[in-house]
């Protein structure tokens, strides 16, 4: 298999690691929880980690299907969208990784986004908006940005790191369909069993909620990085992704609904500035992007 020239930055790399270790270390905690909340239960924890296997595998297999239904986008072949392939067979060629596939959607929402359980089995997907607001080479500039998603195979990464959350969040949802009933246990001096796996699911649902965040927003600067080295030309993805946001504050809200199925994955969530704080940032601010693609810029410019 070819390794892709796409750079890596050794330091985000590193705070990614550490992100990925900690919210594993909250996994581990959790599924401790779990066994000693139900009476030392062997049982309870390998159900737990049966359960995380299982949404794991079903998340990381069909997150390109998952993406695609939820932007309403499809499959484009080389006949429907020639200039399209031809961009990314370029970034392909020089970056020397494997083509994924390219879809469109009809959304006026400017933005796109790559997902796959591979590099082999990955998909890249722009909208109409994109295409209608950016200039060739910004459109070239996204698209190497989403391909560094493949390569470096964030969707897997942030599937494993979500894991942790899934099962925190159904340990609260088993206690609001139980009604907050069940029976003491001598392991919680006599609260309830149903109450102690809401307990532990809240505050385990709320670290892994922030380290995902930060995860999140490692991925993006990382990728901004690689794109901006790949083509050369930060300049253009910083123009890029300011048109983008920009847009967004011109966007209908009922397609920004539509569209918001796919913000882990979007190049810039489909947002308005008043839903920031909501959000509580799944990417880096535009500020903080610029900021990393003006040093890169400079650090291009400097005579070799």
């Amino acid at each position: 298999m070819a390794t892709s020239r796409f750079i890596k930055d050794r330091g985000l790399s590193f705070r990614m690691g550490v992100t990925v270790f900690l919210n594993g270390l909250i996994y581990v905690v959790l599924i401790l929880a779990i066994w000693w909340i139900l009476g030392r239960s062997t049982a309870g924890a390998i159900l737990a980690l049966l359960i995380s296997v299982g949404i794991f595998f079903f998340q990381w297999y069909f997150s390109d299907s998952i993406a695609l239904k939820s932007m309403r986008a499809r499959v484009v072949t080389p006949e429907e969208a020639p200039e399209l392939h031809v961009m990314v067979d370029r970034l392909c060629q020089l970056a020397d990784s494997t083509k994924p596939r390219v879809a469109y959607s009809d959304s006026p929402v400017p933005n796109a986004f790559a997902t796959g359980r591979s590099p082999q089995h990955s998909v890249v997907c722009v909208t109409r908006g994109l295409l209608e607001q950016l200039e060739p080479a910004e459109v070239e500039s996204v698209l190497a940005h989403e391909l560094s998603h493949v390569a470096h195979r964030d969707v897997t990464v942030m599937t494993v790191a979500g894991v942790t959350g899934v099962v925190a969040g159904l340990m609260m949802r088993s206690f609001l369909y139980s009604g907050g009933r069940g029976r003491g246990n001598s392991n919680t001096g006599g609260i309830p069993i149903q109450l102690a796996m809401m307990l532990v699911g809240v505050v385990v649902y709320a670290l892994s909620f922030v380290l995902i965040r930060v995860l999140s927003r490692y991925r993006e600067l990382a990728a901004d990085r690689a794109a901006a080295y790949l083509t050369g030309s930060p300049s253009t993805l910083a123009s890029a992704l300011t048109k983008i946001s920009g847009e967004m504050g011109r966007i209908p809200a009922q397609d920004l609904r539509a569209a918001s199925g796919a913000n882990h994955l979007a190049l810039v969530p489909a947002i308005n500035g008043r839903d920031v704080v909501q959000l509580l940032s799944t990417h880096p601010s535009l500020e903080q992007r610029l900021a990393q693609l003006q040093r890169i810029s400079e650090d291009l410019s400097r005579p070799m």
